[in-house]
């Protein structure tokens, strides 16, 4: 696997290209973001196993996956994790602000309602910043329009 601290060859866990290839794609739809390839261990199983085998596998949809991971890492306290999955629903537009809210208020009683209320803020604040992020991005647009339609009228 490693020699001197350096990944040997290519694919040594037995994957292949068209697996990290399709562990790659799943982990882009699933997170909606793209994802390079990365040499290490630890991507290759999280890639050519978790990605292209189990979010791929027939039965539950990403939104039905999803809604079970958030519970799983609302139920260990992994707020850090349950954040970057939030976000990827908004941005997937699987759950919405409110589904969100109400997930968190569902999961008050079975995880404990300090853990709910953490998860509750955390929608919030990633609400928050995505809306930030979008009204900047608005704005760049608009610039860069208005920009072009100023160089125009000087022609």
């Amino acid at each position: 696997m490693r020699s001197g601290g350096q990944v040997t060859g290519a694919r040594d866990n037995g994957s292949d290209d068209s697996v990290r290839q399709r562990g790659l794609a799943k982990m882009a739809e699933v997170y909606g973001t793209e994802f390079q390839d990365y040499p290490s261990d630890h991507f290759a199983v999280t890639a050519d196993h978790l990605f292209a085998e189990i979010w791929s596998r027939p039965g539950l949809t990403i939104r039905d996956r999803r809604l079970i991971l958030l519970g799983a890492l609302a139920a260990q306290g992994a707020m850090d994790t349950a954040g970057i999955q939030i976000g990827a629903a908004l941005r997937n537009a699987e759950l919405t602000e409110a589904q969100l809210h109400e997930i968190a208020l569902f999961l008050c009683y079975y995880v404990g309602w300090p853990t709910g209320t953490k998860l509750d803020l955390l929608v919030g604040t990633i609400v928050a910043q995505q809306k930030k992020a979008a009204r900047k991005q608005s704005e760049q647009v608009g610039e860069s329009e208005s920009s072009l339609s100023s160089e125009d009228v000087s022609k």
